[in-house]
C-alpha cells in the first residue's frame, strides 16, 4: 500500500494526516487511554501535554470568553441600542457569526495538536502570518489587561477597612465640585435662589445655591478615581512620576500570572475552578441584594424596555456583532491554543456551542446586576438613568463603587466585588497569555526544553512597558470612563 493510500485511510478514519517527510516510525499510532477513548496523536520525542479533565478545558474557556466586557460592556451596549429588542440582534448574530467562529477555532487548535501559528501554517503556508498576527495581537493585550487587574488589586487592598476611601468629600483629594448626597429635583441649581440642599460638599454644606450648576458637580468615587488612584497629569506628554501602589499591584498580578502559567495547561486549569466558578457566586448575591433596592425597577426596565425602532438602525446590528466578537474572544489565538491540549475526538462542536450559550446568558445576568445597582443610584441621587450609566473601566471603577458606598457594611460589598472583577480579569489574561506561549513553544521546539524560562520572559515583557500605564499620564482619558465618543476620539 502506497504512501498516499495510508494517508487517505487514515483520513477516511479521522486521523490526521502525517507531515510530510516523517513515518509512522516518528508518530505513535492512534491508542486508547485509561478510559477507553483514543488518544491524540502526538510526537514520541515531544509528547503534547493534554488538559488533566475535561472541567479544566471547560472552565478555562468559559473563564476567558465571560471577561470583564460581559459586566462592563455589554448592559450598557444594550440598554444603548434598544433594550430588550437589542437581544434579537444579539442573538442572531451570535448563531450566524460568534458560534460557527467560536467552533472554528477551538477545532482547528483540537485537530492539529498546534498554536496559532502551526495551525494557520498547517492550513496554508502563506497563512502563518495569521497566527502571528494574532499572538501579536494577544502580546499588547496583555500589557495593558494585567494594568486593569492591577488596578483591581488596589482597590481590593484599600477596601479592608471600616468604610470605603471614597464614600465622602471630606478628603485632600477632594475639589470644590465634590458633591454627596441627593440632588435637588432642578436640574440647574440657579434655578432654586437662597435655597438650602441636603447634602455635602467638599466646602461644608450649600447654603446659597445661586452660584452653583450642578452638572458641574462630581461624585466622591470619580474624583477618588481621578486624583487618588490614577492622579491623572495634564496628559500622556506629561507622563509624572510611577504611582508606587499602583506599580506593587502590577508586580504582584505578574507574579501570580506566573505561578499560575508556568506549568501550561496542567497549573492553569487547576486555578480555573476557582476563577472561573467564584464571579457566578458574587454575581448571584450582587443580583439579589439588587433587586431589593429602592429604585431597582427603574434600571431593569431601562435595560430591558425594548425600542424596535431601533432595529432599523444599522449601528445596532453592527453594535451586536461587535460585541459578540469581543466577548467570545475570537481572533486572539487563544481559543486556538486552548483546544490544541485536547484529545482528539473530543467533542468538540458540543463543548463550543454550550460555552458561547453560557457566555452570552452570563451578559444578560449581569446587565441585570449592573441595572438594578444603576436604578438604586438613580432613586438616590435624584438623577436619571442617563446620568449614571456608563460603561468601561469608569462603570467599574466608578460608578458602581459609587454605589457600594451608599450600602450598608459597604466594605464587605467592595471586597466581593473586585474579587469577582480580578477573577474575571485572570481568566482573561490566562487565555491571552496562552497563545502566546503555546504559539511561540510550538513554532520554535527550543524554548519547550524551558519553558518556565521561557514563561518568565514573556511575563517580563509584558510587565516593562506596563509600567507606562502606571504613571501620573496614564491612558487617554476617553479610555478610562468608557466608550470613546465624538469629543474624545480613540487615538
Amino acid at each position: 500500500m502506497s504512501s498516499e493510500d495510508v494517508e487517505i485511510k487514515d483520513a477516511i478514519n479521522g486521523r490526521p494526516l502525517l507531515p510530510k517527510g516523517k513515518d509512522s516510525n516518528e508518530v505513535l499510532s492512534q491508542g486508547s487511554d485509561s478510559s477507553g477513548r483514543d488518544s491524540p496523536v502526538v510526537n514520541v520525542d515531544d509528547q503534547r501535554e493534554t488538559w488533566g479533565r475535561k472541567a479544566d478545558f471547560m472552565l478555562s474557556c468559559v473563564g476567558y470568553a465571560v471577561g470583564l466586557g460581559n459586566i462592563w460592556r455589554f448592559p450598557y451596549l444594550c440598554y444603548a441600542n434598544g433594550g430588550g429588542a437589542f437581544l434579537i440582534p444579539y442573538l442572531i448574530m451570535l448563531v450566524i457569526c460568534g458560534m460557527p467562529m467560536f467552533y472554528m477555532e477551538l477545532a482547528a487548535g483540537q485537530y492539529f495538536s498546534l498554536g496559532p501559528i502551526g495551525v494557520w501554517g498547517s492550513i496554508c503556508p502563506l497563512f502563518k502570518g495569521i497566527g502571528m498576527a494574532s499572538i501579536v495581537v494577544s502580546f499588547l493585550v496583555c500589557i495593558y489587561y494585567n494594568v486593569i487587574i492591577a488596578w483591581c488589586l488596589y482597590f481590593l487592598a484599600i477596601s479592608f477597612r471600616s468604610e470605603v476611601l471614597w464614600k465622602h468629600c471630606n478628603n485632600w483629594w477632594n475639589t470644590d465640585n465634590c458633591y454627596e448626597g441627593r440632588l435637588p429635583d432642578a436640574k440647574n441649581c440657579a434655578s432654586m435662589i437662597n435655597a438650602t440642599i441636603n447634602a455635602t460638599v467638599a466646602g461644608g454644606n450649600i447654603t446659597n445655591c445661586t452660584s452653583i450648576n450642578t452638572k458641574d458637580l462630581t461624585s466622591p468615587s470619580l474624583e477618588f478615581w481621578n486624583h487618588y488612584v490614577l492622579e491623572i497629569s495634564d496628559g500622556i506628554g506629561n507622563p509624572g512620576i510611577v504611582k508606587w501602589e499602583l506599580f506593587l499591584c502590577l508586580v504582584i498580578a505578574w507574579i501570580g500570572i506566573y505561578f499560575c502559567m508556568w506549568k501550561g495547561v496542567k497549573s492553569s486549569g487547576k486555578v480555573v475552578y476557582f476563577t472561573a466558578t467564584f464571579p457566578y457566586v458574587v454575581l448571584f448575591i450582587l443580583f439579589i441584594r439588587g433587586v431589593t433596592f429602592p429604585g431597582a425597577n427603574i434600571g431593569i426596565e431601562y435595560y430591558l424596555t425594548p425600542k424596535w425602532e431601533k432595529l432599523k438602525d444599522p449601528k445596532v446590528w453592527v453594535a451586536a456583532a461587535t460585541q459578540i466578537f469581543y466577548s467570545l474572544g475570537i481572533g486572539f489565538g487563544s481559543l486556538v491554543a486552548m483546544g490544541s491540549y485536547n484529545k482528539f475526538h473530543n467533542n468538540i462542536f458540543r463543548d463550543a456551542v454550550t460555552i458561547s450559550i453560557i457566555n452570552c446568558a452570563t451578559s444578560v445576568f449581569a446587565g441585570f446586576v449592573v441595572f438594578s445597582t444603576l436604578g438604586f443610584m438613580s432613586y438616590t441621587l435624584n438623577k436619571p438613568i442617563e446620568e449614571v450609566a456608563g460603561s468601561g473601566p469608569g462603570l467599574v471603577f466608578v460608578v458602581y463603587p459609587q454605589a457600594i458606598a451608599q450600602m450598608p457594611v459597604s466594605p464587605v460589598w467592595a471586597i466581593l466585588f473586585f474579587i469577582m472583577i480580578l477573577t474575571l480579569g485572570l481568566d482573561s489574561q490566562f487565555g491571552m497569555m496562552e497563545a502566546v506561549i503555546t504559539g511561540l513553544v510550538d513554532e520554535y521546539k527550543i524554548l519547550n526544553k524551558r519553558k518556565e524560562l521561557f514563561v518568565a520572559a514573556t511575563c517580563l515583557l509584558c510587565f516593562l512597558p506596563g509600567i507606562t500605564h502606571v504613571t501620573q499620564g496614564t491612558l487617554p482619558r476617553c479610555c478610562l470612563h468608557g466608550e470613546p465618543t465624538k469629543e474624545e476620539p480613540m487615538s
